[in-house]
Formats: structure tokens, sequence, C-alpha cells
């Protein structure tokens, strides 16, 4: 009887891929504490996106995440996902932040790392391998799954044999967008299973297009030695296959799997009342996406490609986006759409489709991949779009792009410190996320506390969003409409509801008399001007996107030639450069880092020189 071994991966990529990783340690304490006692392989509970959120959105530490987890989780293997050179990041980083992240985790309590490169680049993974060898830790080196001409069964094995040779101790395949046809996983395993008998194989398999249960099915046949899986709340859509299913089929099959399937239920039960609480994050439907054969978008991002969309005001573009997302992932060179390629072809997407033109405007992460610093692209990218998007420069690909960079710990150390970190975990977390981290230092050092979630949640659904007002004797209709930005027809007003002041666009009714309003009489408005003029001439720069500014270049009497980055904006976790239109002298500069600024707003106006 051949026993099977299962990773439950309920507490990251569940909540990462349904509920946009929105969950916060707290709420997942008493499930840790049930989910050690099942029996399970390991458990993954740290890395892909929950670094990131804890300190952007939760205002939690994530190295205290993973401590705590540790405490309520003592026999039980930790387990994370590392994107190799990315390490929890969007971009490469130098060699010593990647080895002392790896041996940071380590001491913290993480015993297995599962390692990946979006594009399959093995050099990309090749110091945490080595890293995480060194410290004792077991690896998983990773296949990420794509279908395109290029990803054959033979280009999975070459991959394999390049990662068996850094020393790996079981080749793990990620279907992250939950691609896998039963078929191609049979054929798959049982290849890697002949070339590497001596290796475990591992089966990461997401339900996007509802492939996930067969395919782990079939790969067990042919030789799979483990899968992923997470408790039944928090399964299916963009998700995992429900844990308590598969041991039940797979025990009808023969095989052998020491978990305590009751036990395992009983923490579905638990998140099952908890997962009502950040049911505005739960926002996919409950059926398949089978669109996802084309598009490719992963589970995680889709959740997450949504809210983005939301706070762009184009949600209602999401078909038009993910269409573009298939052309953008070709003309790029098939890449795996898995963070951050995922995020690069996502958001160099939306953007083409937010201005109606391809590669008008281009991300710095879309510029940096075409130029190589991601690493090889799977298949060549047109000469016509390396020219469009690079100019002169040319690419790198026979290079190792971390070989480029210079150690960034000694340079960021006293910055960070002075930024209020406090313990050398800080120093890594400000390392590979500079603004957020002082964002959440400057939180932590207030003694402050988010609200729960559950009344962040009362409160939005009881602020109106539609009403009528009389302002000087002329009705209007009021939305709430999220940051306020006006149309043509509207101005931007503030209306008081609550002791608190919402922006709103008002429209004159012309047509409507005396409608009271559902909401109760409201007393008073406030006209206010915009916090930065709109443009008008050719020397007025706007940000192409709404987002927060990370960095800004120039200064005021500065002198910039057309092309020159004037600032940077952060949106859909990629930055994006804002170029000048124009040769000239910097007149004002509107934006600070930190500020939050939108298309219509002028963040830098120029006065052109004539030449």
């Amino acid at each position: 009887m051949r026993e099977i071994f299962i990773t439950d991966v309920s507490l990251r990529d569940g909540i990462q891929s349904l509920l946009a990783t929105r969950v916060r340690t707290e709420d997942t304490l008493e499930i840790v504490g049930v989910l050690d006692k099942c029996g399970f392989w390991s458990l993954e509970v740290w890395g892909g996106a929950t670094f990131d959120v804890c300190l952007r959105y939760l205002k939690e530490d994530p190295w205290e995440r993973l401590r705590i987890f540790k405490k309520h989780a003592p026999n039980t293997k930790l387990e994370m996902l590392l994107r190799g050179q990315n390490v929890v990041g969007y971009r490469h980083y130098a060699d010593d932040v990647v080895e002392e992240f790896v041996k940071r985790a380590y001491d913290n309590g993480i015993e297995v790392f599962r390692i990946f490169d979006a594009l399959n680049d093995t050099r990309n993974m090749r110091k945490s391998i080595e890293t995480a060898k060194k410290v004792g830790a077991i690896v998983k080196g990773v296949l990420s799954y794509t279908i395109s001409p290029v990803h054959t069964v033979e280009y999975y094995v070459n991959v394999a044999k390049e990662l068996v040779d850094m020393g790996i101790d079981i080749i793990s395949i990620k279907d992250q967008a939950g691609l896998l046809s039963p078929k191609v996983a049979y054929e798959l395993v049982k290849a890697l299973k002949s070339e590497f008998p001596n290796y475990p194989v591992h089966l990461h398999t997401q339900t996007t297009a509802d492939l996930a249960e067969m395919a782990q099915l079939k790969g067990i046949e042919a030789g799979a030695d483990m899968i992923d899986t997470v408790f039944y709340s928090l399964s299916c859509q963009t998700s995992h296959p429900p844990g308590e299913t598969m041991i039940y089929v797979l025990r009808e099959f023969g095989y052998e799997v020491k978990v305590d399937e009751k036990l395992y239920q009983k923490a579905g039960d638990l998140f099952a009342s908890i997962r009502t609480k950040y049911k505005k994050y739960d926002v996919l439907p409950p059926y398949p996406d089978v669109g996802v054969l084309l598009h490719q978008v992963p589970g995680g991002m889709i959740s997450n490609f949504i809210s983005q969309l939301r706070e762009q005001g184009m949600e209602e573009k999401l078909p038009e986006v993910l269409e573009e997302v298939v052309r953008v992932r070709q003309d790029l060179g098939y890449p795996p759409l898995v963070t951050p390629t995922s995020q690069i072809v996502g958001s160099q997407a939306f953007l083409n489709v937010l201005h109606g033109e391809r590669y008008k405007v281009v991300t710095k992460e879309t510029k940096d991949y075409v130029k190589g610093l991601y690493g090889r692209p799977p298949a060549p990218i047109s000469e016509e779009l390396i020219k469009k998007i690079l100019g002169e420069e040319e690419p790198i690909y026979h290079i190792r792009p971390a070989d480029l960079l210079e150690p960034e710990l000694p340079k960021v150390r006293e910055e960070a410190i002075k930024a209020g970190a406090k313990s050398e975990e800080d120093i890594l977390s400000y390392a590979l996320f500079p603004l957020v981290a002082k964002e959440f230092f400057e939180f932590r050092e207030k003694g402050e506390k988010l609200p729960p979630e559950e009344l962040i949640e009362e409160k939005r659904e009881n602020i109106p969003v539609e009403f009528i007002v009389t302002v000087h004797g002329e009705q209007y209709h009021v939305h709430i409409a999220g940051r306020g930005e006006p149309t043509a027809e509207g101005r931007p007003f503030f209306i008081r509801l609550d002791g608190k002041l919402e922006e709103v666009i008002l429209r004159p009714l012309k047509e409507v008399e005396n409608i009271p309003s559902p909401y109760g009489e409201i007393t008073s408005a406030m006209e206010v001007k915009p916090k930065r003029p709109r443009p008008v001439g050719v020397g007025d720069v706007t940000s192409p996107i709404s987002g927060k500014v990370v960095n800004v270049k120039v200064s005021i009497g500065q002198t910039v030639k057309e092309g020159d980055v004037l600032f940077v904006v952060e949106a859909m976790k990629m930055e994006n450069e804002v170029h000048s239109p124009v040769e000239g002298v910097v007149e004002e500069v509107l934006i600070s880092v930190g500020d939050v600024i939108n298309p219509d707003e002028v963040a830098v106006k120029i006065k052109p020189i004539k030449i």
C-alpha cells in the first residue's frame, strides 16, 4: 500500500486565492492548532503574498505571524513559498538579501522551502536553494506549469534536471492557474519518475477550471508522492481540492493517507464562520472559471485583480483586460503567469486597455522584463517589440540578473533603522518593501490597532451611497463615487455623514422636484477645490493610473529632457514610471512620496523650452 503525503495550504494559498490574503492572524490560531494535530506532511502558512499583505493591509508583522504559527503548530513542519531571487517581493534582490531572508525564515520556523522562478530560469533559484540546503531545510524545486508552444513535457524534464543538479530534495509541479489536465499530469509525472526515480514528486494544483482533482488522481496513478489540499471551507473556485474529499477518494483506491479527516473537517468548520467576516474580499463567482484555459491568470491573482480594477473604477473592463492578457503574454514570450510575471503581464494589459493603445505606457517592470532583468523569457520576444520598449538599450539574457546587483543590506541598514526598524527581521522587511515597511513601523510605534474586520464592513454598508440634496435651492442627485473623481457633468463636493466628510459627485436633476431622500435629511454640503489642478497644457504631467507615489525624481527649477523619469507611482503591485512629455524646466511639484494620486490631477508642471 503506497502512502500519499499531504501538505495543507489553506492558510497561505487558500486565503490568497479566495480572500485576497486579507485574513488576520488572530482569526487563524485555533485552526492552526487543529491542523497541527491532523498528521500532515507539512503546513504551508507563509510566503507568497502573505508577507506583503501583512505589512501593507493587515498592519501585522509577518515575522511575528510565523513565530506565532510555529508556537501553535509545534508538531508539523512549516512550509513557505519563496519566489527565488524575488524572495517575497516583485523584483530581483541582491544575493545578500536572499541569503539573509532564507536564514531568518528558517530560524523563525520554516523547515520546508518551496522555491520557484516565474520564468523557470533556474539561475534565479540557485542562491535560495543553496542557502536553504546550507541551513538544513528541505527544498522543493518547482516547475511553474503553463500551456504554450514551448512548455512541453520535455521542457519540464530539462528544468527538473537543472534543479536536481542544484541539490533539491523534492520535484514540485506548481499549477498555479489550474491548467494541468489529467492527461498531461499523468504524462509529466510519469516522465519525471522515469528520469528521477529516487526523487519524490509533489503536485500543487488549483481548482480554477475544475481540473485539479482529476489531475491529482492521475498524477498519483503515475507515481506522484505528495499533493496540496485545503480544508473544505476554503476549497474550489480558484483555490485547491478539498482535502477531506481527496483523502476519501485516495483511500478508496487503496492508497494510505495518514491524515485525520475528522480533525481536518473540524478546521474547515471553524473557518466557515470566520470566512463570513471577510465577505468584501469574497468576490469570486461560485462556479469554475473555464476561461482560465485561455487567459491563464492564476487564482491568487484573480481576486486581487478584481479588487484592483475596482479601485481604478474599471471593474467592468475585466473581460477586455483578460483578453489583452493573452496577447501581452504571447508578446512577452509566454511566461507562466505567476508572481511577479502575472502582475507584470496583468498590469501591462490593464494599461493597454486603459489608454486604448498597446504599449503607449509601459510599466518599469515590463521594461525590466524585456531587458532581461527577470531572466530569460521562455520564448523569444520580437525585435520590433524590444525596440519599441527598450529603444536603443540591448537585452541581457545571457547574464544572471542578480549578478548585476550590488549587496543591498549594508546600504539599507541605517535607513531602515531610521525608518523604525527594531530587529534584523525588520531590516529585511524594509529591504523588501521600503515604503510599506516604513508605514507599518510608524503604525506599530503609535500602538494603533485596526478595528475588527466585521465592524469595518458594517460601517461601510451603513454609509448612504445615493440620495437627493438641495444646495442653494437647486436639487442634485448625489452618488458616493470612491475617491470622488468628477465626470464631465459633475463637480467634487464633500457631504458630511455621521460627522465625517465624504467626497461625492453632484449632478443636477433638472426634471425632478421634491424627491425625498431615502436616507433622511441632508442638511449641508460644502464645495471644495480639488487637491491638485486639472491638466490644461502640454507640460501638465499626470499619472497614467491611480496609485501611490513611491518616488519623486525631480525638483523645482530642474531642467528635464523629453523622456526623463519624473516620478514613480505604485499601482496593482507594480511601479509605473512617469516620463516627461517635453523638454523644459520644472515649475511645480505637487506630489510627495506616500501621496495617492489620480489620473486627472497634475503631479508635475513643466515649462517647455521652445526650440
